[in-house]
């Protein structure tokens, strides 16, 4: 089943994003200076934050408007469940 997002990429940037988890880990095991920590904390946060901005965007393109195209239950369950993600998003 396609949902319209590049796999391939998005498991290359969360790959990245574990790589700077493990960095912000080894960080603090070695007690590097807090400002330090959370300059990696803050990029971590970014790169998360870009990766479900990316995912959000390629469903909009790709499984709501498609759904919107059939029309009826499907449209409307598909724009529920994307606003439903978008306020999660704005929460975090």
């Amino acid at each position: 089943m396609s949902h319209g997002y590049d796999k391939d990429r998005y498991l290359a940037r969360i790959k990245r994003i574990e790589g700077q988890a493990r960095g912000v880990h080894r960080m603090v095991s070695e007690d590097a200076y807090c400002i330090d920590i959370l300059t990696q904390i803050s990029a971590l946060t970014s790169a998360l934050e870009s990766v479900a901005l990316g995912l959000l965007e390629d469903h909009l393109r790709h499984c709501v408007v498609n759904a919107a195209r059939a029309g009826g239950e499907e449209a409307e369950a598909k724009i529920a469940e994307a606003n439903a993600a978008i306020a999660r998003l704005v929460k975090s």
